[in-house]
């Protein structure tokens, strides 16, 4: 089975950066479809990105685009997000997610990943 695991959240202040790392083993999620979500206290998981493996497109919510940006190592298995301009209301835990059966697409809804990572927590204060 694979697994995701995620890496680079921490304190930061508002206005700075962060890269947040994703790391696949297991299986070759280099030819799958990957995700970015993030969960505040109390409320459902929510997209924040998403990329294709084919063609290579990615889609971002509203309250991000500008500010974030997905890619992927295909080389290492891996896809990040980096994070500018960083607010205070994007405190939460973030997620990355994979799909095998839609490599092509990019995809937004929670429910069509079939594998998640345990989440890593992004802290900005004013």
């Amino acid at each position: 089975q694979g697994q995701l695991v995620e890496s680079g959240g921490r304190l930061v202040q508002a206005g700075g950066s962060l890269r947040l790392s994703c790391t696949g083993s297991g299986r070759k999620f280099a030819s799958f479809a990957m995700g970015w979500f993030r969960q505040f206290p109390g409320k459902e998981r929510e997209f924040v990105a998403a990329n294709s493996w084919v063609h290579d497109r990615s889609y971002y919510a509203d309250s991000v685009k500008g500010r974030f940006s997905i890619s992927r190592d295909n080389a290492k298995n891996a896809v990040y997000l980096q994070m500018n301009s960083l607010k205070p209301e994007d405190t939460a835990v973030y997620y990355c997610a994979a799909n095998y059966e839609a490599p092509g697409s990019v995809i937004t809804a929670l429910h069509e990943y079939e594998y998640w990572g345990q989440g890593t927590q992004v802290t900005v204060s004013s």
